[in-house]
C-alpha cells in the first residue's frame, strides 16, 4: 500500500511500524541514529510519514537481512544512487566478514561434536565437555 507524499497526509508512527514490521522505538532510535528524517510536527498534531520512510524502513531491513551493520547502512544510504565502487567495497567487505564467521562456526562445529561424542551415555562424573571447558579456561 502505498503512502501519500505529502506528510499532512501520510501515516502515524504506529501504522509505519506495523506496515514495516518493526516496532516504533525501532523507527525512533533510526532516527537518533539519522537514518530515516523526523517529519515536523504540527502544531498540537501528529507526525506523519510518507512512502519515502517506508521504502527506506525496506531498505534498511533488506540491509541488516544481508549483513550490514547500522553504520555501514548509514554508509550505503549517503551512497545513494551514486558510486557503485564504494558501495561495491561495502559489500566485498561485508561478504569477507560472513565467510569469516562461516568458518569460525564450522570450526566450532567441529569442537563440540567432538567433545559430545566423548560423552558417554551413563550420567558419570566427570563430565568430558564440562570438564573440557574448565580448562580450556585461559
Amino acid at each position: 500500500m502505498a503512502l501519500s507524499r505529502t506528510p499532512a497526509s501520510g501515516i502515524t508512527i504506529g501504522r509505519l511500524a506495523r506496515q514495516a514490521g518493526i516496532n516504533i522505538e525501532t523507527i525512533r532510535y533510526y532516527q537518533r541514529r539519522g537514518l530515516i528524517a523526523t517529519p515536523r510536527k504540527p502544531l498540537g498534531g501528529i507526525r506523519r510519514y510518507t512512502d519515502e520512510t517506508l521504502a527506506r524502513l525496506s531498505f534498511i531491513k533488506r540491509a541488516q537481512e544481508l549483513g550490514f551493520s547500522l553504520r555501514e547502512i548509514a554508509e550505503l544510504l549517503k551512497l545513494g544512487d551514486g558510486s557503485c565502487k564504494q558501495t561495491r567495497a561495502l559489500a566485498e567487505h561485508r561478504l569477507t566478514d560472513i565467510e569469516k564467521r562461516i568458518r569460525d562456526l564450522e570450526s566450532m562445529r567441529v569442537t563440540l561434536a567432538k567433545l559430545i561424542r566423548t560423552c558417554r551415555e551413563g550420567n558419570q562424573p566427570p563430565c568430558p565437555i564440562i570438564a573440557s571447558l574448565e580448562h580450556d579456561q585461559k
